[in-house]
């Protein structure tokens, strides 16, 4: 049994898709890292938050790759997935969406055309922060996509907002060694203040839509 595998088996109990992402990263490298972000951003369910200290613990033996190298292959994986869904939104497209959100309750479509201008008008921030929320760094691709965001623009300001989100975290198992695991715990506290935060949005807004709806 390789050192990369003890370790990580005395961080966490290895199995599923966290196993699998260890054994990838493992057999494969730097390609195996950017290969597993680059299936995060499309199947958000995949673990970065695994993937990445792995990486960075990785690179810590000095026997793969460095820390750069780890760096700069998570971005890389981070551009392939956002490229991906990014032209899943664009072959979805603008009238497509438009129609979908029509029929659903309580949506109204000036509610699409207000997001759509206020997307246009901070696309580059909101693509740039988005790639380091959790839940959100991979949705915000879609719709990017959708409107046509300029393709440059889109891969620039992906490009650095995943720069910030890998290296936080590849850093972190770099530094903590064989305790890269205790990053997760730290990530999952964040993903539940994301998930709570847009539970309570959702619900303010569809109490002010009902409310609305009455009064009408």
């Amino acid at each position: 049994m390789t050192l990369l595998l003890s370790a990580a088996q005395s961080s966490a109990e290895i199995g599923g898709i966290t196993g699998w992402a260890v054994d990838t990263v493992e057999a494969l490298g730097g390609i195996g890292v950017a290969l597993m972000i680059a299936l995060e951003n499309v199947f958000p369910p995949l673990p970065s938050e695994i993937i990445l200290p792995l990486a960075g613990f990785t690179a810590s033996l000095g026997t793969t790759y460095s820390l750069a190298g780890a760096i700069i292959w998570a971005t890389f994986g981070s551009l392939l997935g956002a490229w991906i869904l990014y032209g899943l939104g664009r072959w979805f497209g603008r009238e497509r969406t438009r129609a979908i959100f029509q029929r659903l309750p309580l949506v109204k479509i000036s509610d699409v055309d207000a997001t759509e201008a206020w997307f246009h008008k901070h696309n580059q921030s909101t693509v740039f922060f988005g790639r380091m929320l959790p839940i959100f760094r991979s949705l915000i691709s879609l719709p990017a996509g959708v409107i046509k965001m300029n393709m440059v623009l889109f891969t620039v300001y992906t490009a650095l907002g995943s720069l910030v989100w890998n290296s936080v975290l590849i850093c972190a198992g770099y530094l903590l060694g064989e305790k890269w695991n205790v990053v997760n715990q730290y990530v999952d506290i964040l993903v539940k203040i994301v998930v709570i935060a847009v539970i309570l949005a959702l619900a303010v807004w569809v109490i002010i839509r009902i409310r609305a709806r009455r009064r009408g």
